[in-house]
């Protein structure tokens, strides 16, 4: 199998930008949750923007691979909350809010990179894949999270909002790991067969995998919903 130095850029970019959207998303976690009382993040060295601190070396491949994953959860102790729902409430969203903000901020920068970065063809190529990755994942990121399902944020939000013998909450307490781990791999055998149908020119094979893919569909939704405004303020810019 020859090198392919674009595949290579692609993947490192990839690597990069997963590194610093996981780390400012659990960083983001571990800040609030101490700010609202509880010092387990602290003792648990998670207060820290060392990418090494947060990882889960499983997650970091699929995020990496196929655009999506996750890192180790902060250990909080609710109960050192000075308000306990409120700091719950904070915490949960803390991850999104901040995935949110920073593809906000990295939307120019890819702008820039795209329109005003003299051309020097391995470096401009990386730079351009690197911010492109920056702004993509952090904003899939948020979106992932949102899902209500055990252990993402969005769970953790339905958990901070709701009583906890609710049975909303009792059923996605019980079901949503699996539910959650179900779309998963439901989404990527779909993209295998979008990518096998693309390979040997089946567009029918694509159209109705990329169709079937439940967890793509609602990726490409609410990152089209979320990424609106970014991509519409940014726009009034005359790059």
């Amino acid at each position: 199998m020859s090198f392919n130095p674009n595949r290579f850029i692609e993947l490192l970019a990839s690597f990069l930008a997963v590194t610093v959207v996981l780390t400012l998303h659990e960083f983001s976690h571990a800040f609030v949750a101490y700010k609202c009382g509880d010092p387990t993040p602290k003792w648990a060295k998670r207060l820290s923007l060392n990418p090494l601190r947060h990882f889960d070396i499983v997650g970091l491949i699929c995020f990496t691979l196929v655009g999506f994953g996750w890192a180790k959860p902060v250990p909080i102790d609710p109960n050192n909350f000075k308000k306990y729902r409120l700091g719950l409430g904070l915490t949960a969203s803390a991850g999104v809010i901040t995935n949110f903000i920073s593809a906000f901020v990295f939307y120019p920068l890819w702008m820039v990179v795209l329109h005003y970065l003299p051309y020097v063809m391995v470096l401009s190529e990386f730079l351009e894949a690197l911010t492109n990755c920056l702004f993509v994942y952090s904003l899939s990121f948020c979106v992932f999270n949102l899902l209500p399902f055990f252990p993402l944020d969005g769970f953790r939000i339905v958990e901070a909002t709701s009583k906890r013998h609710g049975k909303v909450y009792q059923f996605l307490r019980k079901y949503g790991y699996y539910i959650l781990l179900f779309l998963i791999i439901e989404s990527f055998i779909c993209n295998i067969f979008v990518n096998f149908g693309q390979s040997y020119g089946n567009y029918a094979m694509v159209t109705w995998m990329d169709n079937f893919n439940i967890l793509g569909w609602f990726m490409k939704f609410g990152t089209g919903i979320l990424g609106y405004p970014i991509t519409a303020l940014w726009g009034l810019v005359p790059w």
